[in-house]
């Protein structure tokens, strides 16, 4: 049975790394659910989150393939409740004046704030792990959503 796991590889941090670790998990037929890339504590070494969709054996198959590859410094799958994760997520949302407040006291209430507003609509900023921006996404819907953009996870383990 297939199902998501997060996996955090530290990479060196040059060109052509990005692109060969997702050509490798691509080439499994994998679709990456979220990949995100940043620069570590140590600036020669990136941290890559990757989410995918997979089985517990293609998962151990694809954590070995990576560990093969010259660039992977380390591989760790992150388990489910061992881990801190966040999403940031930007969206457009039609308002009017009845509807702007209404709107507010839902993204406060999801720890975001309103990063632009206009007569007609409101641009939304909110970070949160990944169910807690799905449940803001279902809330914001009725009110017109023009344009939904969010970043990949980026997650740490706990100590």
């Amino acid at each position: 049975m297939s199902e998501r796991h997060t996996i955090s590889c530290l990479v060196e941090n040059h060109f052509g790394v990005l692109a060969r670790v997702s050509g490798l998990i691509s080439a499994r037929a994998f679709n990456i659910d979220s990949l995100t890339v940043s620069t570590t504590e140590d600036p020669t070494i990136s941290r890559m989150t990757i989410v995918v969709d997979a089985d517990a054996i293609k998962l151990e198959q694809v954590k070995n393939q990576l560990n093969r590859l010259i660039d992977v410094i380390e591989v760790q799958e992150l388990k489910e409740g061992q881990f801190i994760d966040r999403e940031l997520l930007l969206a457009r949302v039609s308002v009017d004046g009845r509807s702007r407040a209404e709107m507010e006291s839902i993204v406060r209430n999801f720890g975001g704030r309103l990063a632009e507003a206009d007569e007609d609509s409101v641009v939304i900023e909110a970070a949160g792990d990944t169910h807690t921006l799905d449940r803001l996404v279902e809330q914001l819907r009725s009110y017109g959503i023009t344009k939904l953009v969010r970043t990949g996870r980026v997650a740490l383990e706990k100590q």
